[in-house]
């Protein structure tokens, strides 16, 4: 997907569109996590869709939960849920910045082989 480090570097029309594809990657990993949580506090604590969201959104952000939790499946699932979100914040965050990250060390590395092709 990415391109060799003795390829040149890839023009800048294909390079947003790598960005915009990592970008939709990225929010659809957090739209999925979303709707996991938002389904998961559905079901275990009966919440309406509206509490559902907001409990699962703040725990995705790393906020808390906002609603008190009431049953043992409710408060097993918000604890899962927890740990969960924290591993998907940082994969869509790593998946949405890898092409940018990439570029850089990309032309870090050409502009240092031009530095070594003009020392010989």
């Amino acid at each position: 997907m990415y391109e060799h480090r003795s390829k040149p570097l890839l023009p800048r029309a294909e390079f947003y569109r790598r960005v915009a594809r990592s970008f939709a990657l990225g929010m659809s990993v957090a739209a999925g996590s979303l709707a996991i949580g938002m389904l998961g506090y559905h079901h275990f604590e009966k919440m309406g869709w509206i509490d559902s969201y907001v409990n699962a959104s703040m725990i995705l952000s790393g906020m808390g939960p906002v609603g008190n939790l009431t049953t043992d499946g409710g408060k097993i699932f918000a604890g899962s849920y927890a740990l969960f979100s924290g591993l998907a914040f940082i994969t869509s965050i790593g998946i949405i910045f890898t092409p940018i990250y990439h570029r850089f060390m990309h032309k870090f590395h050409l502009e240092d082989t031009e530095n070594d092709e003009e020392k010989d």
